[in-house]
Protein backbone atom coordinates (compact mmCIF):
# COMPACT_ATOMS: atom_id res chain seq x y z
CA UNK A 1 0.00 0.00 0.00
CA UNK A 2 3.00 2.41 0.51
CA UNK A 3 3.63 2.99 -3.08
CA UNK A 4 -0.09 3.93 -3.76
CA UNK A 5 -0.08 6.24 -0.52
CA UNK A 6 3.11 8.09 -2.34
CA UNK A 7 1.46 7.95 -5.41
CA UNK A 8 -1.63 9.37 -4.03
CA UNK A 9 0.38 12.61 -2.31
CA UNK A 10 1.82 13.09 -5.83
CA UNK A 11 -1.61 13.26 -7.43
CA UNK A 12 -2.94 15.72 -5.28
CA UNK A 13 -0.23 18.02 -5.27
CA UNK A 14 -0.36 18.17 -8.92
CA UNK A 15 -4.07 18.92 -8.64
CA UNK A 16 -3.85 21.43 -5.89
CA UNK A 17 -1.18 23.16 -8.78
CA UNK A 18 -3.56 22.52 -11.33
CA UNK A 19 -6.20 25.28 -9.38
CA UNK A 20 -4.11 27.49 -8.49
CA UNK A 21 -4.56 31.03 -9.20
CA UNK A 22 -2.21 33.97 -9.68
CA UNK A 23 -1.53 35.74 -6.18
CA UNK A 24 -2.80 32.24 -4.14
CA UNK A 25 -0.08 31.16 -1.38
CA UNK A 26 2.66 28.02 -2.78
CA UNK A 27 3.15 25.42 -0.80
CA UNK A 28 5.93 22.75 -0.89
CA UNK A 29 5.06 19.26 -2.86
CA UNK A 30 4.92 15.91 -1.04
CA UNK A 31 8.07 15.16 1.07
CA UNK A 32 9.38 12.00 2.81
CA UNK A 33 11.22 13.85 4.93
CA UNK A 34 11.20 16.51 8.28
CA UNK A 35 12.43 19.97 7.89
CA UNK A 36 14.88 18.56 10.38
CA UNK A 37 16.73 16.83 7.70
CA UNK A 38 16.55 19.63 5.51
CA UNK A 39 18.95 21.20 8.14
CA UNK A 40 21.01 18.45 8.61
CA UNK A 41 21.33 18.76 5.07
CA UNK A 42 22.32 22.19 4.71
CA UNK A 43 24.67 22.17 7.62
CA UNK A 44 26.16 18.92 5.98
CA UNK A 45 26.67 20.71 2.57
CA UNK A 46 27.55 24.42 3.85
CA UNK A 47 30.51 22.59 5.54
CA UNK A 48 31.69 21.34 2.41
CA UNK A 49 31.04 24.51 0.34
CA UNK A 50 33.46 26.47 3.01
CA UNK A 51 35.43 23.79 2.32
CA UNK A 52 35.77 24.19 -1.71
CA UNK A 53 35.42 28.29 -1.84
CA UNK A 54 37.18 31.27 -0.65
CA UNK A 55 34.99 33.59 1.15
CA UNK A 56 35.34 37.27 0.73
CA UNK A 57 37.09 38.93 3.23
CA UNK A 58 35.57 42.13 3.21
CA UNK A 59 33.37 43.00 6.26
CA UNK A 60 31.01 45.79 4.26
CA UNK A 61 30.22 43.33 1.55
CA UNK A 62 29.50 40.23 3.79
CA UNK A 63 27.26 42.52 5.94
CA UNK A 64 25.88 44.06 3.01
CA UNK A 65 24.77 40.79 1.76
CA UNK A 66 23.29 39.65 5.04
CA UNK A 67 21.14 42.95 5.58
CA UNK A 68 19.68 42.15 2.13
CA UNK A 69 19.18 38.81 3.35
CA UNK A 70 17.72 39.57 6.39
CA UNK A 71 15.01 41.75 4.83
CA UNK A 72 13.76 38.77 2.39
CA UNK A 73 14.06 36.65 5.80
CA UNK A 74 11.04 38.71 7.75
CA UNK A 75 8.65 38.42 4.48
CA UNK A 76 5.81 35.69 6.02
CA UNK A 77 7.00 33.29 4.14
CA UNK A 78 10.14 32.80 4.92
CA UNK A 79 9.20 33.24 8.83
CA UNK A 80 6.72 30.60 8.39
CA UNK A 81 8.75 28.37 7.14
CA UNK A 82 10.91 27.76 10.17
CA UNK A 83 14.55 27.88 8.57
CA UNK A 84 17.11 29.98 9.74
CA UNK A 85 18.71 31.68 6.90
CA UNK A 86 22.19 32.66 6.86
CA UNK A 87 24.06 34.40 3.99
CA UNK A 88 28.10 34.23 2.55
CA UNK A 89 29.59 36.03 -0.32
CA UNK A 90 31.98 33.49 -2.05
CA UNK A 91 35.02 35.17 -4.16
CA UNK A 92 34.14 33.15 -7.27
CA UNK A 93 33.78 35.27 -10.83
CA UNK A 94 31.06 33.15 -12.35
CA UNK A 95 27.22 34.58 -12.18
CA UNK A 96 25.78 32.69 -9.68
CA UNK A 97 24.09 32.10 -6.36
CA UNK A 98 22.65 28.97 -4.52
CA UNK A 99 21.03 28.02 -1.41
CA UNK A 100 21.18 24.90 0.54
CA UNK A 101 18.25 22.99 2.36
CA UNK A 102 17.48 24.43 5.84
CA UNK A 103 18.46 28.03 5.27
CA UNK A 104 22.60 28.62 4.01
CA UNK A 105 22.91 30.92 0.87
CA UNK A 106 26.06 31.54 -0.83
CA UNK A 107 26.34 34.53 -3.14
CA UNK A 108 29.49 34.59 -5.85
CA UNK A 109 30.88 38.24 -6.22
CA UNK A 110 30.18 37.12 -9.46
CA UNK A 111 26.86 38.00 -9.42
CA UNK A 112 26.94 41.12 -7.93
CA UNK A 113 29.29 42.45 -10.26
CA UNK A 114 26.27 41.37 -12.96
CA UNK A 115 23.22 42.75 -11.25
CA UNK A 116 22.37 46.35 -12.91
CA UNK A 117 20.65 47.15 -9.16
CA UNK A 118 19.36 46.55 -5.86
CA UNK A 119 16.23 44.85 -6.86
CA UNK A 120 17.66 42.49 -9.47
CA UNK A 121 19.85 41.52 -6.51
CA UNK A 122 17.31 40.56 -4.08
CA UNK A 123 15.17 38.74 -6.96
CA UNK A 124 17.76 36.03 -7.29
CA UNK A 125 18.22 35.87 -3.78
CA UNK A 126 14.88 35.82 -3.29
CA UNK A 127 14.41 32.92 -6.12
CA UNK A 128 17.22 31.00 -3.96
CA UNK A 129 15.42 31.31 -0.62
CA UNK A 130 12.49 30.23 -2.44
CA UNK A 131 13.88 27.12 -2.80
CA UNK A 132 14.62 26.21 0.55
CA UNK A 133 11.07 27.50 1.61
CA UNK A 134 9.25 25.36 -0.54
CA UNK A 135 12.25 22.46 0.03
CA UNK A 136 13.16 21.74 -3.33
CA UNK A 137 15.96 20.14 -2.87
CA UNK A 138 14.58 16.90 -0.36
CA UNK A 139 11.71 17.41 -2.78
CA UNK A 140 13.78 16.01 -5.32
CA UNK A 141 15.36 13.29 -2.70
CA UNK A 142 11.71 12.12 -2.35
CA UNK A 143 10.74 11.32 -5.86
CA UNK A 144 14.38 9.92 -6.18
CA UNK A 145 13.18 7.54 -3.12
CA UNK A 146 16.28 7.99 -0.73
CA UNK A 147 16.34 6.20 2.28
CA UNK A 148 16.45 6.94 5.59
CA UNK A 149 20.24 9.36 6.09
CA UNK A 150 19.95 10.25 9.80
CA UNK A 151 23.21 8.33 10.74
CA UNK A 152 25.21 9.73 7.29
CA UNK A 153 23.93 13.33 8.23
CA UNK A 154 25.31 13.59 11.47
CA UNK A 155 28.62 12.48 10.62
CA UNK A 156 28.33 14.65 7.89
CA UNK A 157 27.45 17.65 9.54
CA UNK A 158 30.39 17.27 11.99
CA UNK A 159 32.91 17.61 9.27
CA UNK A 160 33.13 13.61 8.87
CA UNK A 161 34.79 13.22 5.27
CA UNK A 162 33.92 9.64 4.86
CA UNK A 163 30.46 10.85 5.34
CA UNK A 164 30.71 13.73 3.28
CA UNK A 165 31.54 11.21 0.37
CA UNK A 166 28.81 9.14 1.08
CA UNK A 167 26.34 11.80 1.00
CA UNK A 168 27.62 12.92 -2.42
CA UNK A 169 27.19 9.26 -3.50
CA UNK A 170 23.55 9.03 -2.48
CA UNK A 171 23.10 12.60 -4.50
CA UNK A 172 23.04 14.80 -1.47
CA UNK A 173 26.54 16.44 -2.26
CA UNK A 174 27.52 19.22 -4.18
CA UNK A 175 28.64 17.26 -6.97
CA UNK A 176 27.09 16.96 -10.58
CA UNK A 177 24.81 14.08 -9.62
CA UNK A 178 23.36 16.79 -6.41
CA UNK A 179 19.90 16.53 -6.15
CA UNK A 180 19.52 19.37 -3.44
CA UNK A 181 20.85 21.93 -6.12
CA UNK A 182 19.67 20.75 -9.59
CA UNK A 183 15.93 21.49 -10.06
CA UNK A 184 13.31 20.65 -12.89
CA UNK A 185 11.77 23.94 -14.83
CA UNK A 186 8.40 23.11 -12.58
CA UNK A 187 10.57 23.88 -9.53
CA UNK A 188 12.18 27.22 -11.12
CA UNK A 189 8.88 28.57 -12.23
CA UNK A 190 7.45 27.62 -8.34
CA UNK A 191 10.75 29.72 -7.04
CA UNK A 192 10.47 32.67 -9.45
CA UNK A 193 6.61 32.95 -8.22
CA UNK A 194 7.58 32.76 -4.52
CA UNK A 195 10.26 35.01 -5.11
CA UNK A 196 8.09 37.43 -6.36
CA UNK A 197 5.61 37.38 -3.27
CA UNK A 198 8.86 37.88 -1.25
CA UNK A 199 10.07 40.99 -3.57
CA UNK A 200 6.93 42.86 -2.87
CA UNK A 201 6.66 42.01 0.20
CA UNK A 202 9.77 43.63 0.85
CA UNK A 203 8.85 46.82 -1.62
CA UNK A 204 10.87 45.58 -4.87
CA UNK A 205 9.59 45.33 -8.35
CA UNK A 206 9.15 41.83 -8.60
CA UNK A 207 9.89 42.46 -12.53
CA UNK A 208 13.47 42.93 -12.50
CA UNK A 209 13.90 39.27 -11.17
CA UNK A 210 12.74 38.38 -14.63
CA UNK A 211 14.09 41.12 -16.02
CA UNK A 212 17.66 39.99 -14.78
CA UNK A 213 17.29 36.23 -15.61
CA UNK A 214 16.10 37.10 -18.91
CA UNK A 215 19.64 39.29 -19.88
CA UNK A 216 21.12 36.26 -17.98
CA UNK A 217 20.12 34.06 -20.99
CA UNK A 218 20.39 36.37 -23.76
CA UNK A 219 24.46 36.71 -22.57
CA UNK A 220 25.36 33.16 -23.78
CA UNK A 221 27.95 31.66 -21.76
CA UNK A 222 27.83 34.19 -18.74
CA UNK A 223 24.59 32.69 -17.86
CA UNK A 224 25.96 29.00 -18.38
CA UNK A 225 27.04 28.39 -14.57
CA UNK A 226 23.78 29.54 -13.34
CA UNK A 227 21.41 27.69 -15.61
CA UNK A 228 23.67 24.67 -15.93
CA UNK A 229 21.63 23.92 -12.33
CA UNK A 230 18.77 26.43 -12.79
CA UNK A 231 17.26 25.78 -15.78
CA UNK A 232 15.24 28.68 -17.07
CA UNK A 233 11.95 28.39 -17.59
CA UNK A 234 9.76 29.65 -20.86
CA UNK A 235 8.17 33.36 -20.49
CA UNK A 236 9.62 34.13 -17.26
CA UNK A 237 8.53 37.55 -17.40
CA UNK A 238 4.89 37.28 -18.70
CA UNK A 239 4.35 34.57 -15.93
CA UNK A 240 5.76 37.32 -12.79
CA UNK A 241 3.72 39.91 -14.17
CA UNK A 242 0.25 37.63 -14.49
CA UNK A 243 1.37 36.27 -10.85
CA UNK A 244 1.66 39.91 -9.56
CA UNK A 245 -1.72 41.21 -11.03
CA UNK A 246 -2.70 39.14 -7.93
CA UNK A 247 -1.26 40.45 -5.33
CA UNK A 248 -1.50 43.31 -2.96
CA UNK A 249 -0.63 46.51 -5.18
CA UNK A 250 2.44 48.30 -3.37
CA UNK A 251 4.49 50.87 -3.93
CA UNK A 252 8.47 49.41 -5.22
CA UNK A 253 10.47 51.88 -3.68
CA UNK A 254 12.93 49.90 -1.23
CA UNK A 255 17.05 50.31 -1.37
CA UNK A 256 19.72 50.30 0.98
CA UNK A 257 21.67 52.97 -0.72
CA UNK A 258 25.03 50.82 -0.69
CA UNK A 259 24.55 48.17 -3.79
CA UNK A 260 26.70 50.71 -6.15
CA UNK A 261 29.69 50.81 -3.36
CA UNK A 262 29.03 46.62 -2.70
CA UNK A 263 29.16 46.30 -7.05
CA UNK A 264 31.72 48.57 -6.59
CA UNK A 265 34.01 46.49 -4.11
CA UNK A 266 32.98 43.37 -5.66
CA UNK A 267 34.48 44.09 -8.98
CA UNK A 268 38.04 45.28 -7.46
CA UNK A 269 37.59 41.72 -6.09
CA UNK A 270 37.40 40.29 -9.24
CA UNK A 271 39.71 42.47 -11.01
CA UNK A 272 42.28 40.55 -8.68
CA UNK A 273 42.66 43.40 -6.14
CA UNK A 274 41.65 42.11 -3.13
CA UNK A 275 42.79 38.34 -2.28
CA UNK A 276 39.99 36.81 -0.76
CA UNK A 277 40.30 34.56 2.43
CA UNK A 278 42.41 31.70 2.31
CA UNK A 279 44.52 32.91 -0.50
CA UNK A 280 48.09 33.85 1.56
CA UNK A 281 48.70 36.73 4.29
CA UNK A 282 47.19 39.81 3.56
CA UNK A 283 47.00 43.11 5.56
CA UNK A 284 43.51 43.48 7.29
CA UNK A 285 40.60 45.80 5.39
CA UNK A 286 41.05 48.81 7.53
CA UNK A 287 38.52 51.17 8.12
CA UNK A 288 37.59 54.41 6.38
CA UNK A 289 39.27 57.24 7.26
CA UNK A 290 37.10 60.05 9.37
CA UNK A 291 38.44 62.86 7.52
CA UNK A 292 37.74 63.76 3.82
CA UNK A 293 38.53 66.68 1.52
CA UNK A 294 37.51 66.91 -2.02
CA UNK A 295 39.88 68.09 -4.47
CA UNK A 296 38.07 69.56 -7.70
CA UNK A 297 39.96 69.15 -10.93
CA UNK A 298 39.56 70.70 -13.82
CA UNK A 299 37.07 68.40 -15.20
CA UNK A 300 36.16 66.36 -12.62
CA UNK A 301 36.11 66.43 -8.99
CA UNK A 302 36.91 63.45 -6.20
CA UNK A 303 37.04 63.09 -2.60
CA UNK A 304 40.25 61.31 -1.02
CA UNK A 305 41.51 61.17 2.97
CA UNK A 306 42.85 64.30 4.02
CA UNK A 307 45.47 63.40 5.18
CA UNK A 308 46.65 61.67 1.85
CA UNK A 309 48.98 64.48 -0.72
CA UNK A 310 47.62 65.80 -4.01
CA UNK A 311 49.92 66.13 -6.68
CA UNK A 312 50.53 66.51 -10.44
CA UNK A 313 51.36 63.88 -12.27
CA UNK A 314 53.25 66.23 -14.76
CA UNK A 315 50.67 66.45 -17.23
CA UNK A 316 47.76 69.14 -17.46
CA UNK A 317 44.89 67.14 -16.52
CA UNK A 318 46.47 64.34 -14.37
CA UNK A 319 46.96 64.16 -10.43
CA UNK A 320 48.20 61.43 -8.15
CA UNK A 321 46.69 61.15 -4.88
CA UNK A 322 49.09 58.96 -2.45
CA UNK A 323 49.42 58.59 1.45
CA UNK A 324 51.87 60.09 2.83
CA UNK A 325 54.55 57.08 2.40
CA UNK A 326 52.64 56.42 -1.23
CA UNK A 327 55.44 58.45 -3.53
CA UNK A 328 58.88 57.00 -4.03
CA UNK A 329 61.60 58.07 -5.97
CA UNK A 330 62.65 55.99 -8.72
CA UNK A 331 65.83 55.36 -9.88
CA UNK A 332 65.38 57.29 -12.82
CA UNK A 333 65.29 60.13 -10.25
CA UNK A 334 61.41 60.65 -11.06
CA UNK A 335 58.89 59.98 -8.30
CA UNK A 336 56.73 56.76 -9.05
CA UNK A 337 53.50 55.90 -7.06
CA UNK A 338 53.76 53.09 -5.18
CA UNK A 339 50.05 53.16 -3.32
CA UNK A 340 47.76 55.31 -4.23
CA UNK A 341 45.85 56.78 -7.41
CA UNK A 342 46.39 58.29 -10.14
CA UNK A 343 43.61 59.98 -11.98
CA UNK A 344 43.46 61.33 -15.38
CA UNK A 345 42.83 61.82 -18.94
CA UNK A 346 43.68 60.05 -22.36
CA UNK A 347 43.04 60.88 -26.05
CA UNK A 348 42.77 57.43 -27.65
CA UNK A 349 44.01 57.04 -31.50
CA UNK A 350 41.71 53.95 -32.51
CA UNK A 351 39.76 53.05 -29.99
CA UNK A 352 37.03 56.56 -29.46
CA UNK A 353 34.29 54.55 -29.78
CA UNK A 354 34.56 51.74 -27.97
CA UNK A 355 35.90 51.66 -24.43
CA UNK A 356 37.22 47.96 -24.37
CA UNK A 357 39.48 49.26 -27.30
CA UNK A 358 40.57 52.44 -25.55
CA UNK A 359 40.98 50.62 -22.12
CA UNK A 360 43.77 48.55 -23.95
CA UNK A 361 45.44 51.67 -25.92
CA UNK A 362 45.63 53.23 -22.50
CA UNK A 363 47.28 49.72 -20.98
CA UNK A 364 49.94 49.88 -23.64
CA UNK A 365 50.44 53.70 -23.22
CA UNK A 366 50.64 53.05 -19.22
CA UNK A 367 53.13 50.16 -20.23
CA UNK A 368 55.19 52.28 -21.85
CA UNK A 369 56.12 54.44 -18.71
CA UNK A 370 55.99 51.32 -16.49
CA UNK A 371 57.74 48.35 -17.86
CA UNK A 372 56.60 45.98 -15.48
CA UNK A 373 52.64 46.49 -15.96
CA UNK A 374 51.13 44.15 -17.65
CA UNK A 375 47.35 42.58 -17.91
CA UNK A 376 46.16 40.02 -15.84
CA UNK A 377 44.49 37.02 -16.81
CA UNK A 378 41.30 37.99 -15.12
CA UNK A 379 38.72 39.53 -17.00
CA UNK A 380 37.87 43.33 -17.29
CA UNK A 381 34.43 43.96 -14.71
CA UNK A 382 31.48 46.80 -15.58
CA UNK A 383 31.41 49.52 -13.08
CA UNK A 384 29.44 52.63 -12.91
CA UNK A 385 31.41 55.99 -12.25
CA UNK A 386 29.25 58.91 -11.65
CA UNK A 387 26.23 57.01 -13.49
CA UNK A 388 28.46 56.39 -16.77
CA UNK A 389 28.87 52.72 -17.64
CA UNK A 390 32.84 51.83 -17.10
CA UNK A 391 35.37 48.50 -16.95
CA UNK A 392 37.34 47.73 -13.67
CA UNK A 393 40.81 46.53 -15.06
CA UNK A 394 43.37 44.01 -13.55
CA UNK A 395 46.83 44.30 -13.78
CA UNK A 396 50.04 43.19 -12.74
CA UNK A 397 53.09 45.42 -11.82
CA UNK A 398 56.42 45.78 -9.82
CA UNK A 399 56.33 48.69 -7.81
CA UNK A 400 59.30 50.98 -6.91
CA UNK A 401 60.01 48.81 -3.73
CA UNK A 402 60.32 45.74 -6.03
CA UNK A 403 57.49 44.37 -4.05
CA UNK A 404 54.38 42.83 -6.35
CA UNK A 405 51.40 45.32 -7.20
CA UNK A 406 47.59 44.81 -7.81
CA UNK A 407 46.60 47.28 -9.84
CA UNK A 408 43.56 48.21 -10.68
CA UNK A 409 42.12 50.20 -13.70
CA UNK A 410 39.02 52.10 -13.95
CA UNK A 411 38.01 53.63 -17.29
CA UNK A 412 34.69 55.32 -18.36
CA UNK A 413 34.11 56.65 -21.75
CA UNK A 414 33.70 60.82 -21.52
CA UNK A 415 33.40 63.63 -24.54
CA UNK A 416 37.39 64.48 -23.81
CA UNK A 417 38.55 61.12 -23.87
CA UNK A 418 39.37 58.23 -21.67
CA UNK A 419 38.48 59.02 -18.24
CA UNK A 420 40.72 56.35 -15.85
CA UNK A 421 41.37 55.89 -12.01
CA UNK A 422 44.86 53.92 -11.45
CA UNK A 423 44.50 52.28 -7.93
CA UNK A 424 47.28 51.13 -7.01
CA UNK A 425 48.83 48.93 -3.72
CA UNK A 426 51.50 46.25 -3.14
CA UNK A 427 49.32 42.94 -3.49
CA UNK A 428 49.67 42.44 0.16
CA UNK A 429 48.31 45.60 1.03
CA UNK A 430 45.57 45.87 -1.19
CA UNK A 431 42.58 45.09 1.69
CA UNK A 432 44.19 47.66 3.74
CA UNK A 433 43.47 50.10 0.82
CA UNK A 434 40.19 48.84 -0.84
CA UNK A 435 37.72 50.58 1.10
CA UNK A 436 39.63 53.59 0.78
CA UNK A 437 39.66 52.71 -3.31
CA UNK A 438 35.83 51.89 -3.44
CA UNK A 439 34.70 55.67 -1.41
CA UNK A 440 37.16 57.56 -4.18
CA UNK A 441 35.71 55.81 -7.46
CA UNK A 442 31.87 56.78 -5.72
CA UNK A 443 32.35 60.31 -5.03
CA UNK A 444 33.63 60.92 -8.46
CA UNK A 445 31.55 63.54 -10.23
CA UNK A 446 32.35 65.19 -13.95
CA UNK A 447 32.15 68.70 -15.04
CA UNK A 448 31.29 68.96 -18.46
Amino acid sequence: MRPFRIVLVVLCGLAAAWARHPGDPIKPGFNLYSKFTDIQIGQAAAFQVKQQYRMVDDPFLQQYIQACGARLAATPEARQSGFSFNFTVLNVPQVNAFALPGGPMFIFTGLLNATENEAQLMGVMAHEMSHVILRHGTHEASKARLVSLSATLAGAAAGNGSALGELARMGLGLGGNSLILKFSRDAESEADLLGSHMMAEAGYNPLEMARFFEKLAATGSQGLQFFSDHPNPDNRERAIETEIRGLPQRDYTAQSGDFARARTSAALILAGGAPARGAGPVAAPAALPVAWDVFHGPRFSVSYPRDWKVESNGTALGFRIAPPDGLMPAANGSVQIAAGAVLAYFSPAIGRGDLSTATLELVGYLHEDRPALQLSSASPRSVRLNGAEGLLTSLLNRGPRGVPEADVLATVMRPQGVFYVLCVAPRTDFARFQAVFEQMLGSIRFVE
